[in-house]
C-alpha cells in the first residue's frame, strides 16, 4: 500500500476526479439484472464505500463523475459483437435510458456540481465516450475508479486510464464483481501492476486532512 504522503500527492483534490462504474439501480440496486453482482456489491460494503467517497470527494473540492451504461429501447447503436452483449439482451431488467436502472443507485448522492456520463454502446467508461476530453478539461491527472464490475469495466476502465496518461488509482475495498473470490484475485494480479491499490479510509484520510476547515 502508498504511504500517506504517496497518497497525499497523488489525490490532490484540484487535480483528482473520482469516477463510480456502473454504481446503477439495474446493477447493483435491490432489482438489478446481476443480482449476484449486486449482492456482492452490498454485502462487501464496496457500495457503501464508494457512497463514502463520493460524500468525502463532495467536501474536499475533488471533482465526482459517475459513468452510467446505457441502452435506447430500441437498442440503435449497441453493440452485439461480444457473448457478454447478447447475454444482457435476455436478462429480465435492462439499462434503458430515462428508467429507472440506470440512476444511481443509493446510498449514493449526485450533486450538482457531479458529472453523470451516460454510453449506449461499449465495455469502456472512457473509450468513446467523450469522458477523456472532461477529465483533462478539469486539469485531472489522477482517476480514482470504483464501482462495478471487477469483471469487466473497472480494469476496462483503468487501462484506458493508464493509456491515456492519466495515474490510476484503486480503493481495493470500493470495486466489486463475482464471485466474491474473483475480485482480490484481480486485484493482486492485474490491477496492482498498473494502478495504485489503496484503501477508502486511506483516501478519507488524505481528504480529510486537505480540507480548509481541517
Amino acid at each position: 500500500m502508498p504511504s500517506y504522503e504517496q497518497l497525499r500527492e497523488l489525490l490532490d483534490p484540484a487535480t483528482t476526479v473520482l469516477m463510480t462504474v456502473e454504481c446503477q439501480q439495474g446493477v447493483v440496486g435491490p432489482e438489478s439484472a446481476l443480482p449476484e453482482l449486486a449482492e456482492q456489491a452490498r454485502e462487501s460494503g464496496a457500495l457503501g464505500n464508494v457512497a463514502r467517497l463520493v460524500s468525502a470527494a463532495h467536501q474536499a473540492g475533488t471533482q465526482v463523475l459517475h459513468a452510467v451504461a446505457e441502452r435506447r429501447p430500441d437498442g440503435r447503436g449497441a453493440n452485439h459483437n461480444a457473448r457478454l452483449f447478447r447475454a444482457a439482451g435476455r436478462l429480465p431488467v435492462q439499462q434503458l435510458s430515462g428508467t429507472k436502472a440506470v440512476r444511481i443507485a443509493p446510498p449514493i448522492e449526485v450533486s450538482e456540481e457531479d458529472f453523470v456520463v451516460r454510453r449506449l454502446h461499449g465495455l469502456s467508461p472512457l473509450a468513446g465516450t467523450g469522458v477523456d476530453p472532461l477529465l483533462r478539461n478539469l486539469g485531472c491527472r489522477t482517476l480514482l475508479v470504483t464501482g462495478v464490475s471487477a469483471n469487466v469495466a473497472i480494469p476496462n476502465a483503468v487501462f484506458d486510464a493508464v493509456n491515456l496518461g492519466y495515474t490510476a488509482v484503486v480503493p481495493a475495498d470500493a470495486i466489486a464483481g463475482a464471485p466474491a473470490d474473483y475480485t482480490p484475485a484481480m486485484i493482486r494480479n492485474t490491477l496492482a501492476l498498473v494502478a495504485t491499490v489503496t484503501t477508502t479510509d486511506d483516501v478519507l484520510g488524505v481528504w480529510k486532512r486537505s480540507r480548509p476547515h481541517a
